[in-house]
């Protein structure tokens, strides 16, 4: 445990920025379940499931959740699997 009161400051400002990323990530990872679970139903319902994963995904990238790079391929993947339904 840590003595030093800056310290001290570090433990808890990192617990709540983890809770922080792990609760946006969620929320992406939510997102996308519901983009592949609308998939084999209709290409309707999956776009509008695809437009708000897109959101959630960009959103978690700019506040630092993910890497551009990370989001980009993410969005990428999910445009690719809601296009190959057709």
């Amino acid at each position: 445990m840590a003595n030093i009161k800056s310290a001290k400051k570090r433990i808890l400002v990192n617990e709540t920025k983890a809770a922080r990323n792990k609760a946006i990530r969620s929320k992406v990872k939510t997102a996308c379940k519901k983009v592949e679970a609308v998939t084999a139903a209709d290409k309707a319902a999956a776009q509008t499931a695809l437009v708000a994963a897109i959101s959630e995904i960009n959103k978690a990238c700019t506040k630092g959740v993910y890497h551009k790079n990370t989001a980009s391929r993410k969005v990428s993947r999910l445009s690719k699997a809601v296009s190959a339904m057709a």
